[in-house]
C-alpha cells in the first residue's frame, strides 16, 4: 500500500535570506559593512563600547577586588593580633604543671579566638613547628568542615618556625566540596613544657568572593543595558541622518532610469532638508534643460527629416535636367563641356547625401528597425566585392582576403551589413595610396569578426577618437575620388550597434588603419570577444575564447588592440 508523505512548505524569501545569513555569516556582515552607513556606524559603537567595557571593566573589577581583599586582610589582621595576645597572656598566667593539664588549658584558652570577631568566617589550627612531632589541634566549633595541620602553606608555616611576629598568606580550600579562597594568619606561640608551637587562624572569604561576583553581575547587567541605550541612541540618530540621504540617492536613482518627476520628499529646516531642497531644485532645472533639449532634438530631427524630403521634388526635376544636359555635352562648346560634368556628378552626390540625412534623422528618431534574417555572409562579402571591384582596378589596388570558412550563417540585416562594408572598403580603397588592402574575416562560437586592414596614410591617435563623428575629416584639403558624404561611418556605426554588435578603428600615421566589426552570429544571444584583432589578423581559437582583448598599443602592429575604438572616414 502506498504511503503519501506531505510535502514541505516553500521556502520564502525571508526564510532564504535568513539561512543564507546562518550558512554564510562572515559574507552578510561584509556585504551590510560596505552598503550600509548605518550598519557600520552601530557595528562600531559596538565595538567600541566592549571594547572600552573590557578595558574599564577590567580596572574597576581589579579595583574593587583588590579593595575587598585588603580590607579583609586588614581586618584579619587585627583580629588575629588580639586574639594571639589574650591566649598568650592566659597561657603564661597559667599555673598547670602536668602535661595533660597544660594540653586541657590549652583548648580551653583557644576558645578565646573562636569568642571573638567574626565566629562564622574563621577556625584555628595549632600546630607544632616542623622537625618535631608534637601532636596538633584544630577548632572544633568550625562549621566549614576539619581543617589538617597538612593544610597550613609550608612557606608560611617556615616563616613562622624562624621568627617572631604575625604573618599571613593567602590561599584556598576544598571546603563543602568547592574551592575557597582563605587567609591564613599565624603567629608562634609559647607553650610551657611543649614543643614550639604555631597558632594559624583561617578566615574564610567565601562572602568577599560573593561580595565581589554581585559586584559584577550589577557590572554587567549596567553594561548591557547601557549598550542597549548606545545602540539605540546611535540608531536613531543614524537613521535620522541615513534616512533623508538614502532617500535621495533612491530618487536619484530613479531619476537617471528616466523618471524626471521624482523629488525627494523634504521634512523640517535642517541641513538634511536643505540638502533635500537643493537636489530638488537641482531636479527641477536638469527636467527644464532636458525637456527643452528634447523639444529642441525633436524640431532638429523633424527640420532635418522634412528638408530632406522636400528637396527630393526639385532635386529629382534638377537630376533630369542635369542627366539631359550631360547626355548633350558632346554638342556644347568646351567652355560649356566641363560645368556640365561637374552638374551631373554633384547631384548624384548631393542625393547620396540626402539619403545619409534622412537614415540618420532615422537613427536619431529611434526609429530605424532591424529586419534580421538568417543568410551566408560570404555571399553578401561577395556582392560587396563586386561593386568595390571596378575602383580597385581604378587605383591599382590589390585586396587580399583571409578567411578559413566560406559557410558562415548570421542573422542580419543584408541591406545594413552590406552597407557597412561597402564603406569600410570604399574607405580604404581612397586612403591605401594603391598599397594592398587585408579583409581578415573569422568566427568563433557565438561572434562574426571582419577587420578591413588598409596600409595607406593611417590616422593619427587624436583623429581615431573623432573619426565617427558626424562631417568629420582627417584631412578636409584630401582629394576624395570617390565623393563621401562624411556621414559613412557615423551610420556604419549605427547598423552595427542596432545589430549588438561592435565597430571600433584602430590607426597609426604611415601604417594604414583598421576596422573590426564584430558582429553576434544569433540575434539576442551574448556576442563574447571578437575573433580577429583589431588590427586585423585572426586571433587563435584558444586565444579568443580565454584572453580579454588588449586595450594597449606598442611597436608591433598585430599587438596594438582596442585603444583606439573608432574609425575612419
Amino acid at each position: 500500500m502506498a504511503k503519501h508523505f506531505p510535502q514541505a512548505p516553500p521556502i520564502t524569501t525571508r526564510q532564504y535570506r535568513n539561512s543564507e545569513w546562518f550558512s554564510n555569516p562572515l559574507r552578510r556582515f561584509r556585504l551590510y559593512w560596505h552598503q550600509s552607513l548605518q550598519f557600520r556606524a552601530i557595528a562600531a559603537a559596538i565595538v567600541l563600547l566592549i571594547v572600552t567595557f573590557i578595558f574599564v571593566g577590567s580596572f574597576l573589577s581589579s579595583q574593587i577586588a583588590n579593595s575587598l581583599f585588603r580590607g579583609r586582610v586588614d581586618q584579619s589582621l587585627q583580629d588575629s593580633a588580639a586574639g594571639f595576645s589574650n591566649v598568650q597572656s592566659l597561657l603564661d598566667s597559667s599555673d598547670a604543671t602536668g602535661r595533660s593539664e597544660i594540653h586541657r588549658n590549652v583548648l580551653r584558652f583557644l576558645t578565646v579566638l573562636e569568642a571573638g570577631g567574626e565566629e562564622s568566617e574563621k577556625q584555628w589550627v595549632l600546630a607544632p613547628n616542623k622537625g618535631t612531632s608534637a601532636q596538633g589541634f584544630i577548632s572544633e566549633q568550625s562549621q566549614h568542615g576539619t581543617i589538617s595541620t597538612s593544610d597550613i602553606p609550608t612557606e608560611l608555616r617556615d616563616t613562622i618556625s624562624r621568627n617572631e611576629g604575625i604573618y599571613w598568606q593567602s590561599a584556598s580550600l576544598n571546603i563543602d566540596g568547592h574551592r575557597q579562597p582563605v587567609i591564613f594568619v599565624g603567629t608562634s606561640i609559647r607553650i610551657p613544657q611543649n614543643p614550639a608551637y604555631g597558632l594559624y587562624l583561617v578566615y574564610d572569604l567565601s562572602s568577599s568572593q560573593t561580595t565581589l561576583r554581585y559586584i559584577n553581575l550589577v557590572v554587567w547587567v549596567a553594561f548591557f543595558i547601557l549598550l542597549l541605550i548606545v545602540v539605540t541612541i546611535v540608531w536613531y540618530i543614524t537613521r535620522s541622518v541615513i534616512r533623508p540621504i538614502s532617500s535621495t540617492a533612491i530618487t536619484a536613482e530613479k531619476l537617471a532610469a528616466g523618471d524626471l518627476g521624482q523629488r525627494v520628499i523634504v521634512r523640517g529646516h535642517n541641513e538634511t532638508a536643505r540638502l533635500g531642497n537643493s537636489f530638488n531644485r537641482m531636479a527641477d532645472s536638469l527636467e527644464n534643460q532636458i525637456s527643452r533639449l528634447e523639444t529642441l532634438s525633436t524640431m532638429q530631427q523633424r527640420f532635418v527629416s522634412d528638408v530632406s524630403h522636400e528637396l527630393r521634388t526639385p532635386l529629382t526635376t534638377v537630376r533630369m535636367a542635369a542627366e539631359m544636359l550631360y547626355d548633350g555635352r558632346d554638342e556644347f562648346g568646351v567652355a560649356y563641356r566641363r560645368p556640365t560634368e561637374l552638374l551631373y556628378h554633384q547631384v548624384d552626390r548631393f542625393d547620396a547625401l540626402l539619403a545619409d540625412l534622412l537614415e540618420i534623422s532615422r537613427f536619431d528618431a529611434g526609429s530605424a528597425t532591424l529586419d534580421a534574417v538568417s543568410v551566408q555572409f560570404m555571399a553578401v562579402f561577395e556582392e560587396v566585392l563586386i561593386s568595390v571591384e571596378p575602383h580597385l582596378q581604378r587605383t591599382g589596388t590589390e585586396l587580399r582576403v583571409h578567411h578559413d570558412n566560406s559557410d558562415i550563417s548570421v542573422e542580419m540585416d543584408h541591406r545594413r551589413i552590406e552597407r557597412v562594408l561597402r564603406n569600410l572598403l570604399f574607405n580604404a580603397v581612397e586612403h591605401s595610396e594603391g598599397q594592398p588592402i587585408d579583409v581578415y574575416i573569422a568566427t568563433s562560437e557565438t561572434a562574426l569578426g571582419v577587420a578591413v586592414r588598409d596600409h595607406g596614410v593611417g590616422l593619427s591617435e587624436e583623429h581615431v577618437t573623432q573619426v565617427f563623428n558626424r562631417f568629420w575629416r582627417a584631412d578636409p584639403s584630401r582629394k576624395r575620388t570617390l565623393g563621401g558624404t562624411g556621414l559613412g561611418l557615423s551610420i556604419a556605426a549605427e547598423d552595427v550597434r542596432l545589430h549588438g554588435g561592435t565597430l571600433e578603428c584602430w590607426g597609426r600615421p604611415a601604417e594604414g588603419a583598421c576596422f573590426r566589426m564584430t558582429l553576434p552570429l544569433r540575434q539576442g544571444e551574448p556576442m563574447g570577444k571578437s575573433p580577429v584583432r583589431l588590427s586585423g589578423d585572426a586571433l587563435p581559437p584558444d586565444e579568443y575564447l580565454d584572453i580579454d582583448v588588449p586595450t594597449s598599443t606598442d611597436s608591433d602592429v598585430s599587438d596594438a588592440e582596442d585603444k583606439n575604438q573608432h574609425g575612419e572616414n
